[in-house]
């Protein structure tokens, strides 16, 4: 087992579970002891967990928004294919307004290997697409980075999206369903994405499995606003049956 594989694994088993012993860890997942408390120590100091005598816990209350650091290690495969799938549907030349979120970082990795212009909507897209290696042409927005998230909202990234018009618009995605639509956990990123969709002529949903069918706290607009979803095999079979029927083209990746 790889170490981002081990450190997927632990933070899943901590967050579900709430909190863990080093033994438990080693068992689960076949690594000796010290080698879990390295893991540990590292993944503490990325602010996924807590350390505490003997083991870890969570760091997440009940109805949060899991951290970006969390999330990043969450689905780690799931999200790579997702985002290749994603990319396979953008043409070289298109311009993308690209969404904030773990699932569309793997997509601006990708993207820069392209000659397409991109509109990143977080610090740690636009830190990968600023390297000077790919073909692939840099738009930075305005915006007010959300504390540990890094994606950009507040008026300046509205100003920003309000300037412009895309070809595709790629959405990361908190929840969605067929009823309640897609949905997100915070208000300000709500809006960001309802003018990323508003602007662009196409909507592609990256969303994994694991956020179908399920409704986070900010809504953001009913399924008929997005063309495309990209998912992966995890994806509930009525949910995507549901959508399918709202219109939503759906892809498994």
């Amino acid at each position: 087992m790889s170490n981002t594989d081990r450190h997927g694994l632990i933070a899943k088993a901590v967050r579900d579970s709430g909190s863990a012993t080093v033994q438990e860890l080693a068992e689960l997942t076949g690594a000796s002891e010290m080698t879990i408390r390295r893991d540990l120590d590292t993944l503490a100091a990325q602010g996924v967990l807590e350390r505490v005598r003997g083991g870890a816990r969570t760091l997440l209350l009940r109805g949060a928004e899991p951290p970006f650091a969390l999330r990043a290690h969450e689905a780690v495969e799931a999200k790579r294919r997702i985002a290749a799938g994603i990319c396979s549907l953008i043409a070289d030349g298109e311009s993308v307004v690209l969404d904030s979120g773990t699932t569309c970082l793997e997509v601006a990795r990708l993207l820069r290997e392209r000659p397409v212009t991109v509109m990143p909507l977080s610090l740690q897209a636009i830190h990968l697409l600023s390297e000077p290696s790919g073909p692939a042409t840099l738009v930075l927005p305005g915006g007010q980075p959300r504390a540990a998230e890094g994606a950009l909202t507040g008026p300046l990234a509205l100003a920003s999206l309000a300037a412009l018009r895309f070809d595709t618009a790629v959405i990361g995605c908190c929840g969605l369903s067929a009823a309640d639509g897609l949905t997100a956990y915070d208000l300000d990123d709500a809006a960001v994405k309802k003018a990323s969709i508003a602007v662009a002529r196409r909507t592609i949903v990256a969303a994994d499995g694991g956020k179908l069918g399920r409704t986070a706290y900010a809504y953001v607009g009913p399924t008929t606003l997005l063309h495309t979803l990209v998912t992966d095999t995890t994806a509930p079979p009525a949910e995507v049956t549901a959508l399918e029927d709202a219109g939503t083209i759906v892809k498994t990746a």
